[in-house]
């Protein structure tokens, strides 16, 4: 890892970081002792209110990065919004949300509140009248409530951008950039992603302060364990593969991606009529829908989830067996948050790529040696 371009070696436990009582217990609970790269780097640097801009891989622990020392910051008898983190999608939202509650099992008297698209606006206000601590939004609901004049953020010290190059690439930096200038009286800001783009930087040369840069490499110690998998097939033979795989590898718990909202339903109806428990998620279908497919996969319920890129980010289930590329990503990036919702946890994990065109091999080609990875050629 590097802090401000030095080589460092940090290898903290929770217990070395003078943590509240209420956060030991919550980590203790979730049988976290030892803290990741990213948070050990972070974490000191957002307690003493610095700003921080952080690069780290998928899965390296972001959210507690910034997460922990925001609850430590938050009054629990404070009646305004003091932290403030933004994140490109519903779902990644809706998965902060989560992590905070779980940092906060024993500090009862701080409240976390998530404003997201696809839900009703007035269930939100609702929310935003128990006088929430802590808020995390999609910035164009955030702004719809900015609008209505239902959320105040006048008091906030902190502000999180979580995956910040995504949102940017999403078209949200005016949106952000207006919210931004509606905190006039922040302490610190951090700026989280596994790729720091040049809107990022753009971001961080506005409206941060000599932020402490942290950047987690990701090195073949830092990444989760997966093996990497290369199988040929006929455009016409991808369904076949994909339930061999499923059987030979005695798969309990898959995530399938397609690049296409068509292909995710072609290919769901597909699995269906072979007696593979499936279900979709994309954009076009609804937030209730969503998160009831996520509900049961989380619970094991469903044994495949089919999805687009909607669903490579934010996701954090622990025990993912596998995923499967049915279709190689547009871009490497895709790729590598694909593949980062398997191997959570230390848990052993696996990335099967299905192969049907030469176009296929060079961008599979390509990605590899952008990332220097290890894929091995699978024969069924």
């Amino acid at each position: 890892m590097e802090i401000n371009g030095i080589e460092v070696e940090l290898d903290l436990r929770y217990s070395e970081m003078n943590l509240s009582q209420g956060i030991m217990k919550a980590l203790n609970q979730k049988g976290f002792p030892l803290a990741t790269p990213v948070q050990a780097g972070a974490i000191p640097c957002f307690k003493d209110w610095k700003d921080v801009i952080a690069k780290a891989p998928t899965g390296s622990g972001k959210t507690f990065a910034f997460g922990i020392p925001m609850v430590e910051h938050t009054d629990p008898e404070g009646t305004d919004i003091t932290g403030l983190i933004l994140a490109p999608t519903r779902e990644l939202a809706l998965q902060i949300q989560e992590e905070l509650r779980q940092l906060c099992a024993f500090l009862p008297g701080i409240r976390v509140s998530c404003l997201y698209g696809g839900q009703p606006i007035d269930r939100q206000i609702n929310n935003l009248k128990k006088r929430p601590q802590i808020v995390v939004a999609t910035p164009g609901r955030l702004m719809d409530h900015m609008k209505r004049r239902t959320v105040r953020l006048d008091k906030v010290a902190t502000v999180v951008l979580d995956e910040a190059d995504r949102m940017l690439d999403m078209g949200f930096i005016k949106d952000v950039t207006r919210i931004l200038k509606q905190i006039p009286h922040r302490r610190n800001m951090g700026l989280f992603s596994a790729t720091i783009s040049r809107e990022v930087m753009d971001i961080s040369w506005l409206y941060q302060r000599d932020p402490v840069e942290i950047v987690v490499r990701p090195v073949q110690e830092n990444r989760p364990p997966i093996t990497q998998y290369r199988l040929k097939v006929d455009q016409g033979g991808k369904v076949d593969m994909l339930t061999a795989i499923l059987e030979k590898a005695q798969l309990d718990r898959v995530i399938v991606f397609c690049n296409t909202k068509n292909t995710t339903d072609r290919l769901t109806g597909l699995l269906q009529m072979q007696g593979v428990s499936a279900q979709c998620i994309h954009g076009d279908l609804g937030q209730k829908v969503r998160e009831k497919v996520l509900s049961s996969f989380r619970s094991g319920h469903l044994r495949v989830l089919v999805a687009t890129d909607v669903a490579a980010r934010g996701l954090d289930i622990d025990d993912v067996d596998a995923v499967v590329n049915y279709d190689i990503p547009e871009e490497g990036e895709y790729y590598v948050h694909r593949i980062g919702r398997t191997g959570r946890a230390k848990h052993q994990g696996a990335a099967y790529n299905l192969i049907s065109s030469v176009t296929d091999d060079v961008r599979l080609d390509e990605i590899i040696r952008n990332n220097k990875y290890q894929v091995e050629t699978l024969s069924l």
